[in-house]
């Protein structure tokens, strides 16, 4: 319709990516921060830092883009605006949209940049958009009436876009997320007074510590933003005292180094430890029981999907793994 071409690869490989750009003169392309970052990586390793010129949009999907790697996107692909979608598959992939980055935007005005820097907005998630014109979003189940505080709830919404259920052996089945037309997405969060959705995380990954609610993403979003962490993916592990504590499995900068330091040891400015970490998660304003009780180092890159989103079950079976050798001995 848009007499428009679609530039296939076998699989994502970046080195195959930044040659179909270049050859083809791609002019946008749809992305998963797992992707990004490894052209990214590419790019600074080949010394192709500016060269893809030809791309003009760029769609952020299945999960957030850094601070850090949104600047590095921007000098990767100049020309760009880099755009952030949130939706699922059953609901037609996307209900919301927002503009990360653009060429003519300036970093004050970025979203993403306001709502990571405002700290009465750094503990109620992440900004995710506006939904389309087309598209029903309502907050269900809400936990708050008060003025002052925002009602948090089960992201719901209703439109054609909504599916008619999952097709299972013969039958069509109608699930139990779908009442009255409005379908449970599953995920948790809240809406502004400007009509933008803010995004808690995932009803199923939520952590159970001491008795409160920690979201996994709400604690990686700070944790990324250190300068030495590459990329953090938390966790619930079984406690016997808070029922579940929160691990954080991080990737550590090529430049940065990893050491057991005491809490009142000194570091070089290229060294980071635990005790670091919690310094940081408490200067950004996390609240304590959200603050990780171990910080572990992932020395590979995390197990992803085929279309590049980490698989978050995989690492919590393989950190409970020696834990239930221990319960069997």
């Amino acid at each position: 319709m848009a007499g428009g071409c679609n530039v296939l690869t076998p699989k994502f490989d970046a080195n195959l990516a930044f040659q179909a750009i270049q050859e083809f003169k791609v002019t946008s392309f749809i992305t998963v921060p797992a992707i990004m970052s490894d052209l990214v990586s590419y790019a600074r390793k080949e010394n192709k830092i500016g060269s893809s010129k030809s791309v003009e949009k760029i769609l952020n999907g299945g999960g957030s883009l850094s601070e850090d790697l949104i600047k590095e996107a921007t000098v990767l692909f100049p020309d760009a605006t880099i755009f952030s979608a949130y939706g699922m598959t059953e609901t037609c992939s996307s209900l919301t949209f927002m503009t990360l980055s653009s060429p003519k935007m300036k970093e004050s005005e970025n979203p993403q940049h306001k709502s990571l820097t405002k700290s009465e907005y750094l503990q109620m998630g992440m900004l995710v958009g506006k939904p389309a014109p087309h598209i029903e979003i309502r907050i269900g189940t809400c936990n708050s009436n008060s003025n002052n505080i925002p009602s948090i709830g089960r992201i719901l919404t209703r439109g054609l876009h909504v599916m008619a259920g999952y097709w299972s052996g013969n039958k069509k089945i109608c699930p139990g997320s779908i009442e009255k037309g409005w379908f449970d997405t599953g995920d948790i969060g809240w809406i502004d007074q400007n009509g933008g959705l803010w995004l808690m995380g995932r009803e199923k990954d939520r952590i159970k510590s001491g008795g409160e609610n920690v979201y996994p993403e709400e604690v990686e979003a700070v944790l990324s933003q250190h300068p030495a962490v590459a990329k953090v993916l938390v966790v619930g592990i079984p406690d016997t005292r808070l029922s579940e504590k929160v691990v954080a499995c991080l990737i550590i900068k090529d430049k940065w180094k990893w050491v057991n330091a005491n809490p009142n040891s000194s570091l070089l400015h290229d060294e980071v430890s635990a005790e670091k970490l919690r310094d940081y998660c408490i200067k950004r304003n996390l609240t304590r029981f959200k603050i990780p009780k171990e910080f572990l180092i992932w020395n590979r890159q995390f197990p992803v999907t085929s279309t590049g989103k980490i698989i978050r079950d995989v690492v919590k079976r393989e950190l409970m793994a020696p834990l239930q050798l221990q319960s069997n001995l």
